[in-house]
């Protein structure tokens, strides 16, 4: 797994319970996925370059531990899968001092050409890239 995403739980990222609300999961989980992306070559500039983009077509999320005001996160990630037009991958936040998993999140994009509006093949350096990153993992026994 390759670190995506390091930041901090800011008191406003907090609900009426007080510890971080699931909106500002998926938004750190989706920073960790550009990141991810941009490691194997679906960058910003190819996406604009060759009116590309990514759509999530499945995202499942565990939450494990709660997440407070000040808590330093950081997710892992890596891929499960890569198909012709499809990745499935895998993100794992960390509470950063502790190292106990907060939350786990699996999922699944879809390659589009952003003009057709339709499912394309992955350019054949970013499939190769993304089989590099390629692991097995269970949310049950994370590393």
């Amino acid at each position: 797994m390759i670190e995506t995403y390091r930041g901090a739980v800011y008191p406003w990222h907090c609900d009426h319970m007080g510890h971080m609300n699931v909106m500002w999961y998926v938004g750190k989980f989706d920073e960790a996925t550009w990141n991810l992306f941009n490691a194997i070559g679906i960058t910003p500039s190819l996406l604009r370059s060759q009116r590309r983009g990514m759509a999530a077509v499945q995202q499942n999320i565990s939450y494990r531990r709660e997440l407070n005001a000040g808590d330093v996160v950081a997710v892992r990630s890596a891929v499960l899968e890569v198909r012709e037009k499809v990745v499935r991958f895998v993100h794992e936040m960390r509470n950063a001092e502790s190292g106990e998993i907060a939350a786990i999140c699996e999922l699944t994009g879809v390659h589009i050409d952003t003009a057709q509006r339709k499912s394309t093949p992955f350019a054949l350096e970013i499939a190769e890239r993304a089989r590099g990153l390629l692991t097995t993992y269970d949310p049950n026994n994370p590393a």
